[in-house]
C-alpha cells in the first residue's frame, strides 16, 4: 500500500524504511522488497491470539483524557553513518478530510512544537533511530491520524498511527427540540458540553457497547448515523438488522440533526449536591458555586457515570438546563432495567425544583501548565543523565 518506485541507479544502495512499532515489539529482519531499493513502510500490531504481525495497516495506541501516551516511529537508514543532524522528523496531524495540521518538527538539535501542543509534544530519544513522539496531558481535540515523517536529504519516508481515546459516546439535542442543529452548531453543542463531536468508529464501538436511539445525529466527518441495537419499525423497520444506520453525507449548513458527542475520563469530579430542598436553575448555579463547583455538563455526568460509576436515582439539574440522572445498577424504581444517563428533559428553569449535579475540577488541572512543562523537564533530563524511557498509560491495539 505504502510502497514506492524503485530509485535511479545512483541511490540502489541507499534506501530508507520507518517503522511504527510499540516499545515491546520489533522486526528482526527487513523486507525483502527493501533489498530492491523499495521502500516500505511497516506497522507491527499485536492481534487477539497474542501473536505478532507485521502487515502495511495502521497501528492504534489507546489513551485517555489528561493521560500521557507515545506515538511510536522508528526509522533504519543506510549508510549507517549518516550525520543525525541531517535527520528532519515532522509529525504531522491528519483529518478525515485529508487537512493537515502541524504538530512536531525537529531538524537535528533544533525543534519546534505547534499550535495547542506547545508545552506538551516532545521526542521519546530511546535510541539514534527513535522518532516516537510523546503527548502530555492528551486532550479530547489530540483524537485522530498522525503521520510521522523523516527524511533524510534526498530520501524521505512516512508512517502512520491512530491515536485512540477511552471514553463514552452519547446523543445530544438543546432544549429547542429535536433535529434542530446543523453541523457547526452540532460541533459547538457537543463542545458546550465537555464533549467533541464523535467519528464513526466510535459510534460503532457504543453501538457493540449496547447503545440504542432512534433519533439520527452529526458525526465529526460531516455523515449523519444513528444506532440500532433492537429493530422496531418506528426506527427504520423491524425487519431491518441491527447495525449503525448511515445517512450518508450531509448539507453542513442547511440540513438539521442530533448531535453524536464523544468525551473521555474527567480532570474533576463530578457529585450530586445534598441539601435540604429542591432548587429552580438560578438557585442551583449558587449552590454549586458556593461549594466552591460548578454546575455539570452533560458530558461531565456520561463521563462520571463511564468512569467514576457514578449512580445515584436522583434527578438534577445539569448546566444546559436539562434533567438528568446516571444509573450504573438498574433498578425499577430509578428508571427501568438498562444502565445509562437517564432524560427527564428541559424543564421551566424559574418554576421547577430539582436537586444539582455539581462538577470540581482537579488540583493538578488547576494548577495550570507549569507542571506539564516541569514535567517535561524533569523527563527530559532523567532520559539525558540514564537514557531512561518515561512511564505512559498506553494499551496498544
Amino acid at each position: 500500500m505504502f510502497s514506492k518506485q524503485p530509485q535511479p541507479p545512483a541511490f540502489d544502495k541507499m534506501f530508507f524504511v520507518v517503522f511504527i512499532l510499540t516499545s515491546a515489539l520489533s522486526v528482526s529482519s527487513l523486507p525483502a522488497d527493501t533489498e530492491k531499493g523499495r521502500r516500505k513502510v511497516v506497522h507491527v500490531l499485536e492481534d487477539d491470539t497474542g501473536a505478532v504481525i507485521v502487515q502495511t495497516a495502521p497501528g492504534k495506541v489507546v489513551t485517555h483524557r489528561g493521560g500521557s501516551i507515545t506515538l511510536p516511529c522508528r526509522y533504519h537508514h543506510e549508510p549507517e553513518n549518516t550525520d543525525p543532524a541531517r535527520i528532519r522528523i515532522k509529525w504531522t496531524k491528519v483529518t478525515d478530510a485529508l487537512q493537515f495540521e502541524d504538530v512536531f518538527v525537529a531538524l537535528g538539535r533544533q525543534q519546534r512544537v505547534f499550535g495547542s501542543y506547545r508545552g506538551r509534544v516532545f521526542l521519546e530519544q530511546a535510541g539514534p533511530s527513535d522518532a516516537s513522539l510523546i503527548i502530555q496531558n492528551v486532550t479530547l481535540e489530540d483524537y485522530g491520524r498522525y503521520e510521522c515523517e523523516v527524511t533524510n536529504d534526498m530520501e524521505d519516508d512516512t508512517g502512520f498511527v491512530n491515536l485512540d481515546l477511552e471514553g463514552v459516546v452519547f446523543p445530544y439535542y438543546p432544549r429547542e427540540g429535536r433535529y434542530k442543529l446543523n453541523y457547526h452548531q452540532a460541533e459547538d453543542a457537543c463542545k458546550q458540553q465537555d464533549a467533541i463531536l464523535a467519528s464513526h468508529s466510535q459510534l460503532h464501538k457504543a453501538w457493540l457497547d449496547g447503545l440504542d436511539w432512534c433519533n439520527a445525529g452529526w458525526l465529526e466527518d460531516g455523515s449523519v448515523q444513528y444506532p440500532i441495537s433492537h429493530p422496531r419499525d418506528q426506527c427504520g423497520r423491524k425487519d431491518n438488522p441491527a447495525g449503525v444506520r448511515n445517512y450518508g453525507y450531509r448539507h453542513k449548513e442547511d440540513e438539521r440533526y442530533d448531535a453524536f458527542c464523544f468525551t473521555s475520563k474527567l480532570n474533576g469530579k463530578v457529585y450530586f449536591l445534598k441539601r435540604f430542598k429542591k432548587v429552580n436553575y438560578v438557585e442551583a448555579m449558587k449552590a454549586c458555586t458556593r461549594d466552591g463547583s460548578a454546575v455539570a455538563k452533560v458530558g461531565q455526568l456520561y463521563a462520571a457515570w463511564k468512569f467514576q460509576l457514578l449512580d445515584r436515582c436522583e434527578a438534577g439539574w445539569l448546566e444546559d438546563g436539562s434533567i438528568r440522572y446516571p444509573i450504573v445498577n438498574p433498578r425499577s424504581r430509578c428508571g427501568g432495567s438498562q444502565p445509562g444517563v437517564r432524560h427527564l428533559g428541559f424543564p421551566d428553569k424559574k418554576f421547577r425544583l430539582y436537586g444539582v449535579y455539581c462538577f470540581r475540577k482537579s488540583k493538578d488541572e488547576t494548577a495550570g501548565g507549569n507542571e506539564i512543562t516541569k514535567s517535561i523537564t524533569d523527563s527530559l533530563t532523567r532520559r539525558e543523565s540514564n537514557n531512561s524511557t518515561p512511564m505512559n498509560s498506553t494499551k496498544v491495539i
